[in-house]
C-alpha cells in the first residue's frame, strides 16, 4: 500500500517503501482543476498507486502525467495511467518527447522547453532542462511557480523508511547514500560534470519552498543552501577519475 501525505496545499506524496531495498519510491499528485501526477511509477506499483490516487481524485480525470527522465521507476507505469485516464497527456522535456516518449507511449507527449508554461488551474509549472542531472540527456526538473515547489527526481536520494517531510538536513543522508552506492554495482549512478554546479545553482536561485524528492523525505523551508551544498557533496563522492 502507498502512504499518502499532504506535503504542501493540494500536493500529495504517495510513497511505497520497498524493504528489500530499504528505499522509498515517492510519487506526487497535484490536486487541481486539471490534476497532475509526477512520476508514473514502476509497472508493478500501478495498482497500489492508482488506489492511492483514488483517495484524492477520480483517477480517470487525471490530466497530466510528468516525470524527469526515462527510467522505469519514473515512467514504467505511464501507459497504464494513459489507458485509465482518457484525457491524460504525458509531459516531459522536449528532448524526452522526441528521443523516447513519442515512440514508447500510447499518446504523444507535451515536450516542454524552459520558456513553456503549463497551468493546471491554480498552479503554474515550468520544465527546466537539466541534461545528465540526475540522469540522462532528456532529464529536467519540474518547478511549480505559484508555491515554489521543485520536483527533484533523484536529487538528494537517501535510504530508509523515513518521515514524509522534514525541515532538517538532507546533505548528510544524501552523502551517506552516495557513499553506499559507490561501494556496489550501481556506482557512479549520478554523473558529476562541469555543468552540475551550474545547474544546481540555477535551481537554488529559484528559492524553492518545497523540495519533492523521489527517494526519501521531502523538504520544506529555505532550500537555497541545501541545493548549493549538494553540488559540493556530489563532487566529493562522485567526481572520480
Amino acid at each position: 500500500m502507498a502512504s499518502v501525505t499532504e506535503i504542501a496545499p493540494d500536493l500529495f506524496r504517495l510513497s511505497i517503501y520497498v524493504a528489500d531495498l530499504d528505499l522509498q519510491f515517492n510519487h506526487f499528485l497535484v490536486r487541481d482543476e486539471q490534476p497532475l501526477l509526477f512520476h508514473a511509477g514502476l509497472k508493478g506499483m500501478f495498482s497500489d498507486l492508482s488506489d492511492a490516487v483514488a483517495t484524492l481524485i477520480d483517477p480517470t480525470t487525471l490530466r497530466y502525467v510528468a516525470w524527469s527522465h526515462f527510467e522505469s521507476d519514473e515512467i514504467g507505469g505511464l501507459n497504464h495511467w494513459l489507458a485509465l485516464a482518457p484525457q491524460a497527456e504525458p509531459v516531459c522535456t522536449f528532448v524526452g518527447k522526441v528521443v523516447s516518449i513519442d515512440d514508447f507511449a500510447i499518446r504523444p507527449a507535451r515536450g516542454m522547453t524552459a520558456d513553456d508554461v503549463l497551468s493546471t488551474g491554480r498552479f503554474r509549472f515550468r520544465f527546466l532542462p537539466s541534461p545528465h542531472l540526475p540522469h540522462g540527456w532528456d532529464a529536467g526538473l519540474l518547478f511549480e511557480e505559484t508555491r515554489r515547489t521543485l520536483f527533484c527526481s533523484d536529487l538528494f536520494h537517501h535510504f530508509g523508511d523515513v518521515a514524509p517531510l522534514t525541515s532538517g538536513d538532507l546533505i548528510g543522508p544524501a552523502l551517506a547514500a552516495m557513499r553506499q552506492m559507490q561501494q556496489g554495482p550501481l556506482a557512479s549512478y549520478m554523473p558529476c560534470t562541469r555543468q552540475t554546479s551550474r545547474l544546481l545553482q540555477t535551481f537554488a536561485d529559484l528559492e524553492p519552498v518545497t523540495l519533492a524528492l523521489m527517494h526519501g523525505s521531502c523538504f520544506t523551508g529555505a532550500s537555497r543552501g541545501m541545493l548549493e551544498s549538494l553540488a559540493g557533496a556530489m563532487k566529493e563522492v562522485l567526481d572520480v577519475a
